[in-house]
């Protein structure tokens, strides 16, 4: 039972940095496509890219080298964050928001649509190591 148990835990954090890892590397790949694009304070959707590629590819080392739920909630944020900012843009207009430059984008590219399958399977898998159950629990000592 445990080795199942390790073997399906094992599954999980590995599904996790998979799709942080695809996150990371399509928001990185596409980040110059959208370095002319401007918010106030001259931040740049294409720097965006490359900030949530650099979470992402943290997050996954850390999933990599812990089983902290801390780490795993992390990675949950991480991952459904980006899969809430992918919708939003896709499917909302909110224009410039703050600092943030208008991103929205209706279409669903190849990348799009892989980065959010990504995310959504990061986000559930890291959901499911934060709720895990850490082990049956101990038989209480019979009172004497």
């Amino acid at each position: 039972m445990a080795s199942s148990r390790s073997t399906a835990l094992a599954v999980l954090r590995l599904l996790t940095v998979a799709g942080l890892g695809v996150e990371a590397y399509v928001h990185i790949h596409l980040a110059p496509k959208y370095d002319n694009i401007l918010g106030a304070a001259g931040i740049s959707q294409g720097m965006l890219f490359r900030s949530v590629g650099a979470i992402a590819i943290l997050m996954a080392l850390l999933v990599l080298a812990s089983t902290s739920r801390l780490v795993n909630f992390l990675a949950f944020v991480t991952a459904a964050g980006a899969l809430a900012a992918v919708l939003l843009y896709h499917y909302g207009n909110p224009g410039k928001l703050g600092p943030l430059p208008d991103m929205h984008d209706p279409t669903w590219s190849t990348l799009k649509t892989l980065t959010a399958v990504a995310e959504g399977v990061a986000a559930i898998t890291a959901a499911a190591l934060v709720l895990r159950r850490r082990g049956a629990p101990k038989a209480k000592a019979a009172a004497v």
